[in-house]
């Protein structure tokens, strides 16, 4: 992969800021969507089995970007894999631009939904683990990134108790908590996953190698979460 001119090289988590400096305009989110980027670097350089060479491949893994101010870091690692041209970015949020606020699945290579309202992902989540398992697709993980906040919606709730009770086990969320959620959870918010029946680790939402270990625990006949820590930034 190029990122820039001349210099012929695979991407590398160092890259990403200078990705991200490239869009520009209003409405970015910028530090809602930098507490996602090392959550989406690790997935896409370490866990999910997906390829911007057979992005619609029936065995891929499926992501799912539910946090609403994230598209700015999940652009960035996109175009870092290959998924979209890096000289996409600089239009991003134009009218004539694919790389909407919001990602559209029909413009975006590798965007499994068009994400936008707060409490939509994990709901699409669970649909898409049932529709897997239906057609006899064991192997595909299906994951979705979610914010803190997300969690205050109660459709968030109902897919919780849904997927404990289903025993989805190919289903994986994961949760940035950077503190911006309007009711807290009383034992945290791994204790609401663990009481509707799923394996929840907590872990550091900046330390790549505590990430990979959470993102990979055995977790047999339960879903899965994780819950990525990250702390606020002051302005």
């Amino acid at each position: 992969m190029t990122i820039t001119e001349g210099t012929p090289r695979p991407a590398t988590h160092a890259d990403l800021p200078g990705l991200m400096s490239l869009m520009t305009g209003d409405e970015k989110h910028g530090p809602a969507a930098t507490s996602t980027l090392d959550v989406l670097w690790v997935l896409y350089d370490r866990v999910l089995r997906v390829s911007p060479k057979r992005p619609d491949d029936p065995a891929r893994d499926r992501f799912l970007l539910s946090k609403g101010h994230g598209p700015m870091a999940y652009y960035a690692v996109l175009a870092a894999k290959g998924f979209v041209p890096v000289d996409w970015l600089p239009g991003f949020g134009s009218y004539d631009s694919p790389l909407g606020h919001h990602p559209d699945r029909t413009l975006v290579p590798g965007a499994e939904i068009g994400s936008g309202s707060l409490g939509h992902g994990l709901p699409l989540a669970v649909g898409t683990a049932l529709g897997l398992r239906a057609q006899g697709l064991d192997e595909p993980a299906v994951w979705v990134l979610v914010g803190d906040a997300e969690l205050d919606e109660g459709s968030n709730h109902e897919a919780i108790a849904f997927a404990g009770a289903e025993g989805l086990e190919r289903l994986h969320t994961v949760v940035v908590d950077n503190a911006s959620a309007s009711h807290a959870l009383p034992g945290g918010i791994s204790a609401r996953f663990e009481a509707a029946g799923w394996s929840a680790v907590t872990a550091d939402g900046r330390d790549h190698e505590a990430l990979h270990s959470a993102f990979t625990v055995a977790h047999p006949g339960r879903p899965h979460v994780v819950v990525a820590r990250v702390e606020p930034k002051s302005a």
